[in-house]
């Protein structure tokens, strides 16, 4: 890893925009970080950008990657809080999939809970891959997301 000097504590935030640095300047995409790294490029992302907590293991094995500094370790194996900082996303392409929960959420619910009962999918134990499908009409976008059930109980 880089020897680089870091003045004062660093926050999550912090890291976040040098993850996002040292990936432009590696040249890497997801999918090869994530490979290295012996995880998923959705995952891999994911805890990147501070929506999970990477292992001890897999921050090193990462921050080694990228050639980040031993300090950003302890930040990407921390549980995070996971906040929005708007109700509804700007970004168009973060936006379609709000717009595809919006239109969609109820229908998957209520597949959900016929074929499985009352409850829900799982974000935690959870697996998404995301890929590319030729078309004729167009590419197109395919994403397949499986989260274990968990029924709600009743008390």
């Amino acid at each position: 890893m880089k020897d680089v000097q870091i003045a004062g504590d660093l926050t999550r935030e912090d890291v976040t925009v040098m993850v996002l640095s040292a990936k432009k300047r590696s040249g890497l995409g997801w999918e090869e970080i994530a490979a290295r790294i012996g995880m998923s490029p959705v995952w891999t992302h994911s805890a990147a950008v501070g929506m999970n907590a990477m292992p001890s293991d897999k921050a090193r094995e990462f921050a080694a990657v990228l050639e980040l500094p031993d300090e950003v370790v302890a930040l990407l194996a921390e549980s995070p809080t996971k906040t929005w900082s708007q109700a509804v996303p700007t970004d168009p392409c973060i936006y379609r999939f709000y717009e595809v929960v919006g239109v969609y959420g109820p229908t998957l619910k209520a597949l959900i809970h016929e074929k499985f009962g009352d409850g829900i999918m799982s974000a935690i134990d959870f697996d998404m891959t995301v890929s590319r499908v030729e078309n004729p009409k167009g590419d197109r976008v395919k994403v397949e997301m499986s989260g274990k059930y968990l029924a709600f109980n009743s008390w």
